[in-house]
């Protein structure tokens, strides 16, 4: 009997994680690896050392797990891929998906689909259907009727509706991270965080569904008001308009769901047509949910020709937006009486004081913030200011660390940054990267494109009139400044019209006060970049940046209308 019996024995007996995977024949399935096991004595649970019949020598136990990892690795993969069909495609034809009305999935009324490639291999690996404007109309009516239905459910059924987007999400998450993977580009290590962020979002959203509070409130502040007493409530504000970008295509949808669903309000949300398949796989998570009365949410793919009415209709008591600021401004203007919440660009600067823990957990931290999905994040550090006496060593170990960063195939587990959105996306990019250097700026490192690909770049005291400087970088960009007074480096901070958030590396408790009281943010991420953010905390944006907070609980707050019951002489007999 050789030891790899031996071993195979300990591992399927002792060791969950070489447990088998729904075996349709677990003698065949041993086989693969080159393990003959009694067929009957497996099934009945009497297998003895003595009835493995090793047709493979392994030469060791650590040679096994290799090869029985790899396999069962592959053989989920593959199971996966067959039950969800994705990302791959349908007996070799793009997976068809469907909208969702009134939460019942839908073909489109008009006929006409929208094409999702994969980013990385530019093959269509799917097919949307496009709503047309009758399916609009039958949405926002949908929405509309909810309304009371949604507003008076109790709040244990709310959060049961949300526990169990928390629990198919989880459940789904390696499926729904592939998905992302494919329709966005981003790297799968990003794509697997993003869906644990939503989860997290969902998870905060189903606690905070419970914590709607109001308050009584004593009246009788004059001799006119004696006796009186208030009590104060939130109410849901009714059916909401939602509109999300393509950088995050789950967890920024989830965090205008989950608070609409927390509060009680219906919703009509339009995907972005670069990336749609994340939110249509949320809507058939929550197609399953029984609770959601009908009409209580639609998702609908839609041209921006037929977006109209997403921003126009005033049947929306609120349009929630997230995207670029001349689309969301615009938005704004046109939104006429809702109530209008904005998440738009940004111009993120940081700032190094001080090396926090030490340089490489600095560095960590920077090369995350400047690079991190392509840098294409709102919050994706654009500029970085750092102290004179660390200048070189920091700007030294940032060149290092590029040159080691691995850009290519998003599916393999050790890509650092796939494709951008599109190649006219890294075009754009391309462009303010040679404006940039044609204005004075100093190229350390990258700056080259090939087609999608825009690889990791530094610029060195690119001056105010470059583009890159002034306006919003949404690539894997990074301009290095350095400063000497601290002062100096927040002021400059604050020279753009953006504001959506700042990271500073202090260890002197008064700076990181100074940077929190001084710069123009809707947030300061202390020993962090700014591309930071935990998905309970209040984000949005100053200036260009946006009006109001996501964040769950601030998010449900602009969902919610304050009501006060004014009362007199209660309970006076």
């Amino acid at each position: 009997m050789q030891s790899s019996g031996r071993r195979v024995l300990q591992l399927l007996q002792h060791n969950p994680t070489y447990s088998l995977i729904r075996l349709q024949s677990p003698f065949q399935r041993i086989q693969r690896i080159g393990i003959s096991i009694d067929a009957k004595e497996f099934c009945s649970g009497s297998v003895k050392l003595s009835a493995f019949r090793p047709r493979r020598n392994f030469g060791s136990a650590a040679k096994f797990d290799r090869v029985y990892k790899g396999s069962l690795n592959r053989q989920k993969a593959r199971e996966m891929e067959a039950q969800n069909g994705h990302p791959a495609q349908e007996n070799g034809s793009p997976k068809l998906y469907q909208l969702y009305i009134a939460n019942a999935p839908k073909d489109s009324g008009g006929g006409k689909y929208l094409e999702v490639e994969n980013k990385y291999t530019h093959k269509i690996e799917a097919k949307v259907p496009l709503a047309s404007a009758e399916d609009i109309e039958e949405a926002i009516q949908a929405c509309v009727k909810a309304a009371p239905a949604m507003a008076s459910m109790p709040s244990y059924q709310r959060k049961a509706v949300l526990r169990k987007v928390v629990a198919e999400l989880t459940k789904r998450a390696e499926e729904i991270a592939r998905v992302i993977t494919m329709e966005s580009g981003k790297a799968i290590k990003d794509a697997r965080a993003e869906v644990q962020r939503s989860i997290d979002t969902f998870e905060v959203a189903s606690e905070e569904a419970t914590r709607i509070y109001g308050e009584l409130m004593p009246l009788d502040i004059s001799a006119r008001s004696k006796g009186m007493q208030g009590l104060v409530r939130k109410f849901p504000i009714g059916p909401v308009s939602m509109v999300s970008p393509w950088n995050f295509p789950l967890n920024l949808v989830a965090h205008k769901v989950a608070p609409a669903i927390a509060v009680g309000c219906p919703f009509v949300l339009k995907p972005s047509s670069r990336t749609p398949l994340s939110a249509l796989l949320l809507g058939e998570i929550l197609a399953s949910c029984e609770e959601l009365p009908k009409g209580a949410f639609s998702i609908t793919p839609v041209s921006r020709h037929e977006a109209d009415l997403f921003t126009t209709d005033d049947r929306f008591k609120l349009l929630t937006f997230t995207g670029s600021g001349s689309a969301g401004w615009d938005m704004k203007a046109r939104a006429g009486k809702k109530k209008v919440v904005m998440e738009l660009g940004g111009n993120a600067p940081c700032v190094v004081e001080d090396l926090v823990p030490d340089l490489e957990g600095t560095i960590s931290r920077l090369m995350i913030g400047g690079f991190y999905q392509g840098g294409q994040s709102c919050i994706h550090m654009q500029r970085l200011y750092v102290r004179d006496q660390l200048y070189d060593q920091v700007r030294d170990a940032m060149i290092e660390a590029v040159k080691k960063y691995k850009v290519g195939d998003p599916f393999e587990d050790d890509t650092m940054m796939g494709p951008m959105i599109s190649e006219s996306a890294a075009k754009e990019v391309e462009r303010q990267i040679k404006d940039a250097v044609s204005k004075g700026g100093k190229l350390l490192v990258g700056g080259n494109r090939k087609g999608a690909f825009v690889y990791p770049t530094i610029l060195e005291d690119v001056p105010n009139e470059a583009e890159a400087r002034r306006e919003e970088i949404f690539g894997p960009v990074v301009l290095l400044y350095k400063y000497s007074n601290f002062k100096d480096a927040v002021a400059e901070s604050n020279n753009t019209n953006f504001g959506l958030q700042s990271g500073v590396f202090t260890s002197d408790l008064n700076k990181a006060y100074y940077a929190f009281e001084n710069m123009e943010v809707g947030g300061v991420c202390l020993n962090d970049s700014p591309s930071m953010r935990v998905d309970s905390q209040p984000y949005g944006g100053v200036k260009d940046s946006g009006i109001q907070r996501e964040g769950v609980k601030y998010a449900m707050e602009d969902m919610l209308e304050t009501r006060v019951l004014v009362m007199r002489n209660l309970g006076v007999l």
